[in-house]
């Protein structure tokens, strides 16, 4: 098959069009606010689907990581047969996934359909926007496909928890879902504007690099999901990812000795900026993926918060987080990115921290706004920062190669803090509960047993006034125990799950402390516009 030597210009009625902008912007929309959809709608879920905390948020960690397994291939994949099509076949993943959602009556059908094809689309959509962004719009009209874009992502961050708090409270999840089927029939209504951005590269695939990259991920995140769900063979699960990403490293750089192709090229990470941004960017997505799963959980499990106060009370963090990022892309040019990424990453940190003590004592969001603030500002500072500081290195003509790369290992960064987090939160939740009643003076052996169990198997779905209602029947004197063990170990098993984004901002800002004894990189050109990475 004869390969294309040139690329095909931009056609002039596609150079300056702002529709196309619009609906490329809308679909970034879409694929940011679904996630905060699902976080604010937790509760709800659970309670109209009858099943269980763990199993929806694992269905959330694992949209994350299908999305973070397949992004690599998923570029190869549009390389193949069009970034056109591959645009079109994500859209409609993420529709059939929406579209699911809006109708499911089993935890199964969110997990096939939301998690797995809607993470198949996302891995097809996100580089085949990247390319047709780059192939559809030229010179200042190409910036400002890329700023809408990067902006309409940010602002689907900061109002998703809002949004999806709104339309779960006042009307029902469900349609929060019908909405993005809407949305994603608006933009493949526009399909003809998007004009199709020839490849000319290599059309030879690694095969066993892009099995490798799945097992890897995959095994690493499903293992922490089934330890959460009490499955067997947790650490076999495990040393299938470990063993796939060590004979993934194996691989790569055989291949490329070799001159055969790979799923990636491993020289990319000769340079140390590229590197400790990636690893930078995964920590951040832990901190956030984690801090997104569990704080959700909390307020309308514990708190018993509906999905609007939820959304409510998540704001301060969301709100501040694109302000902060607005503000710092714009005015602090003379600053060293690494300096502002150690900044970002420290203030992050504090703010989490600051969560601890509070736990106990809150009895409502408010307790929550300050520390939230305060991680918001971090979170803004690294997200300004953090995806041109990795690819600023990277000249121009592997840049979305790379983009891929910082993409992928963020995904896979939000995927494990949500799934790590979640897990932490559950597990620290069975053992609070048993160590609880097992020590309590006011609860009989027989009860003491009993409570345990039954508070193991169900207070990650029930809440205080639920427990009431099923204690009916029992002295005062056991209810106000069991509830006392119930709300106990809830604020314990948070202040553990926190430690996970805790620990990742930790590391985090020593990772900040290698990248300012890094020259400053000199940006590329491409790299100023790449903001979906």
């Amino acid at each position: 098959m004869a390969q294309e030597t040139s690329t095909t210009s931009v056609p002039e009625t596609t150079k300056n069009n702002q529709r196309l902008a619009i609906l490329l912007a809308m679909a970034m929309f879409v694929l940011v606010v679904d996630t905060s959809l699902m976080n604010v709608s937790i509760s709800a879920v659970v309670r109209d689907l009858g099943t269980t905390v763990s199993g929806v948020q694992s269905a959330i960690a694992l949209e994350a990581l299908v999305s973070a397994a397949f992004i690599l291939i998923g570029s190869k994949v549009g390389d193949l047969i069009g970034r056109k099509l591959a645009y079109v076949l994500g859209l409609l993943g993420y529709a059939v996934g929406a579209l699911a959602m809006a109708f499911a009556q089993s935890l199964t059908a969110i997990i096939v359909f939301w998690a797995v094809v809607g993470g198949l689309g996302a891995s097809l959509l996100l580089p085949a926007m990247q390319s047709l962004i780059h192939g559809n719009f030229e010179g200042a009209a190409q910036k400002r496909a890329y700023a809408l874009v990067g902006a309409s992502a940010a602002i689907a961050a900061a109002v998703g928890p809002l949004l999806g708090g709104f339309v779960t409270t006042y009307l029902s999840w469900r349609v929060g879902f019908l909405f993005e089927v809407a949305v994603i029939a608006v933009v493949l209504s526009g399909i003809k504007l998007v004009h199709d951005v020839p490849y000319t590269g290599s059309r030879r695939v690694d095969v066993v690099g892009a099995l490798l990259s799945v097992l890897a991920m995959g095994g690493i995140v499903l293992g922490i999901l089934v330890w959460q769900e009490g499955g067997e063979s947790v650490l076999a699960v495990l040393a299938v990812g470990v063993v796939a990403l060590v004979a993934l490293v194996y691989w790569l750089r055989r291949q490329k000795r070799l001159g055969k192709p790979t799923l990636l090229d491993p020289d990319l990470f000769r340079s140390k900026v590229f590197e400790s941004g990636v690893t930078g960017q995964m920590l951040q997505q832990i901190a956030l993926g984690g801090t997104m799963i569990v704080l959700p959980i909390y307020l309308q499990m514990v708190l018993e918060y509906n999905a609007l106060k939820a959304g409510l009370s998540l704001a301060p963090l969301s709100l501040t987080m694109f302000a902060v990022a607005i503000v710092a892309s714009r005015r602090v040019a003379k600053r060293r990115p690494a300096g502002l990424i150690r900044l970002g990453f420290a203030i992050l940190t504090i703010g989490l921290v600051l969560l601890i003590p509070i736990v106990p004592r809150a009895d409502s969001g408010w307790w929550l706004v300050v520390p939230l603030i305060i991680a918001g500002c971090g979170l803004g500072l690294l997200v300004s920062q953090l995806n041109n500081y990795t690819l600023s290195p990277i000249s121009d003509e592997r840049v979305s190669e790379a983009a891929g790369v910082n993409s992928a290992a963020g995904s896979f960064g939000l995927s494990f803090g949500l799934a790590f987090a979640g897990a932490i939160m559950l597990a620290s939740l069975s053992l609070g509960f048993t160590n609880l009643a097992n020590s309590s003076t006011v609860l009989s052996p027989a009860e003491q047993q009993q409570v345990s169990h039954a508070l193991e198997t169900d207070a990650q779905i029930m809440s205080n006034t639920q427990l009431e209602k099923q204690l009916a029947d029992h002295p005062e004197k056991t209810q106000n125990e069991i509830i006392r063990i119930n709300t106990d170990a809830r604020h314990l098993a948070l202040q553990i799950a926190l430690l996970i984004p805790i620990l990742a901002g930790g590391l985090g800002l020593l990772n900040s402390f290698r990248m300012m004894r890094l020259p400053d990189p000199a940006p590329s050109g491409a790299a100023e516009g790449m903001v979906l990475g």
